[in-house]
Order: structure tokens, then sequence, then C-alpha cells
């Protein structure tokens, strides 16, 4: 069973930025891939980024492409994600997930594990 404790979200005014860590109980932590989601009210849970189990490859959602960065310290068992020029539309409960498979980006499907989900919001 793998625990994953995120933090770092809040409130934010449109053009600032966040970030969002989320520490993973496992070892060892480069047996997985990491990836941030994101839900909104009212609409499904969507993808936001993916970094691959050595951290050389990273994957982003278009909406997202440009201002938002995924990194990991498999030293600290931590990911990251960078968000900077944020939107409103950006407004949603942003999740850390974990999967051992094989796809990437990670689908919704493949993750093995959830965080709790962290609030982000952006005001106008």
């Amino acid at each position: 069973q793998v625990q994953l404790v995120e933090s770092g979200g809040g409130l934010v005014q449109a053009g600032g930025s966040l970030r969002l860590s989320c520490s993973a109980s496992e070892h060892p932590f480069s047996s997985y891939n990491m990836g941030w989601f994101r839900q909104a009210p009212g609409l499904e849970r969507e993808f936001v980024a993916t970094i691959n189990k050595s951290g050389g490859s990273t994957y982003y959602a278009d909406s997202v492409k440009g201002r938002f960065t995924i990194s990991r310290d498999s030293a600290k068992n931590t990911v990251y994600l960078q968000m900077n020029s944020l939107k409103p539309e950006d407004t949603a409960v942003y999740y850390c997930a974990v999967s051992a498979a094989v796809h990437l980006p990670i689908p919704t499907i493949a993750v093995d594990y959830w965080g709790q989900g962290t609030q982000v919001t952006v005001s106008p």
C-alpha cells in the first residue's frame, strides 16, 4: 500500500504561481511512474502531467503545456508540480497518482494509488 500526501494548494490570483508537492511512503519510489490529475466541480478527473520512473521523460496535457512543470526527487520520495501563469480555469482539486504500469502518460484507469487531493483556486 502506497500512501501519498499532497501539499501546496491554495488561493492565488490569475497569473500567479503555486508549487504542489506529493510525498510517497513507498520504497523504492523509483519503481513508479508518477502523475498529477485534477478534477473541477461537475467534471471528470483529467490528466495534467506525468513523469516516468527515471525522471527522464515528462508528459503534459495541452491545456497546461508551457505553464506547468512536473519533477521528482527520488532522495525525498517526492514529486512536484510547479504551476505558473495560473488561470481561473485551472481551479480544481489536484490529485497525485502513482502507477506501476508501462503506459505513458498515465491513463486514469492505470493509476494504482491516489493522494487525498489538494484544492487549487485561481481568482480572476
